[in-house]
């Protein structure tokens, strides 16, 4: 039986009893983990700072309650908790952040099949966008930390697979790969034309770190190789 956390002002002066002091203590603990973490803190990590029976998705509940009114809140991101900017503010602490370099237009069409479609090959993805796809558009992605190389297909050539990263999640303010918008929400959204046809379908990214039936694990010794850039051949159907 977990102990769960009632609700709690922490802004309330009034004396609190043993119970709420308890929990006071615990939010506190938690509040300076997210403080010194730039990653978010998970419940397995936040169990080895409080009491064993403590009810953890209870307590972060009472926590973000307490910082929703506050110009930083608690949010769920990749599996665990961080403290983000509120999303009415995101304009006002852009001004102070430094400059983040933008993906081009190749850029984020090859993140965007890489995360609806992982795991998959360069040749996939350029099957999938109709055009090919320069090495460098995706050496910008591994640099950025959202894709990372899975393994190699059992095929061929055996081609490097590609999936994304917690820090895909992160950067997206994503719980899960599986928060990622699905057709309905994309027409809503204005991203994709209502009237698509009636066999056209987005599937259900998945980013489990197994490796498929088809894959096979990437030989660590050819990592190095395998990210150092190559010429480009001049090709008019290439990314730039």
């Amino acid at each position: 039986m977990t102990r769960a956390a009632p609700r709690i002002d922490l802004f309330d002066a009034r004396p609190l009893d043993e119970r709420e002091a308890a929990l006071v203590r615990d939010l506190r603990v938690v509040e300076a983990l997210l403080f010194a973490s730039a990653l978010p803190v998970d419940a397995a990590t936040i169990a080895r700072h409080v009491p064993r029976d403590t009810d953890i998705a209870a307590l972060m509940d009472t926590l973000a309650a307490d910082y929703a009114r506050r110009g930083v809140n608690v949010v769920r991101v990749s599996g665990g908790w961080m403290l983000r900017t509120a999303a009415d503010l995101a304009e006002v602490a852009g001004e102070a952040a430094p400059e983040q370099r933008k993906l081009s237009r190749a850029a984020t069409e090859v993140l965007a099949i890489i995360a609806y479609h992982q795991p998959v090959t360069r040749a996939e993805i350029e099957d999938i966008r109709g055009v090919s796809t320069s090495k460098g558009t995706l050496d910008v992605l591994l640099e950025t930390g959202w894709i990372r190389l899975r393994g190699r297909r059992r095929a061929p050539g055996r081609p490097v697979t590609y999936g994304t990263t917690p820090a895909f999640l992160v950067h997206f303010g994503l719980d899960a790969i599986h928060d990622l918008p699905g057709i309905e929400e994309m027409k809503g959204a204005g991203l994709i034309d209502p009237r698509v046809p009636s066999g056209f379908s987005i599937p259900l990214p998945s980013d489990d770190d197994r490796l498929r039936e088809d894959e096979e694990p990437l030989e660590p010794e050819l990592l190095d190789l395998i990210l150092t850039p190559e010429p480009e051949a001049e090709s008019d159907g290439e990314d730039a």
